[in-house]
């Protein structure tokens, strides 16, 4: 019984398997992290930009040329 705990102990066959998994959930967790805090910065920009743009007072006027023509 103590020889298979003692060899169970000392077995490395899967070790680097989890080393694998927990540096990919460390680097999934580090990137939906960043990718939350830069959605929610780009949605408030936008809102921003909309609101800022909503408020322009946009006016068209006809150019005309020199010769009196529209120019187009």
């Amino acid at each position: 019984m103590f020889q298979k705990i003692k060899t169970f102990v000392h077995n490395e066959n899967g070790a680097v398997t989890v080393d694998w998994v927990v540096l990919t959930a460390g680097i999934v967790g580090l990137c939906v992290a960043a990718y939350s805090s830069i959605e929610r910065e780009t949605n408030q920009l936008s809102a921003d930009v909309s609101a800022t743009v909503a408020d322009w007072d946009v006016t068209t006027t006809q150019l005309t040329a020199s010769d009196g023509t529209s120019g187009g």
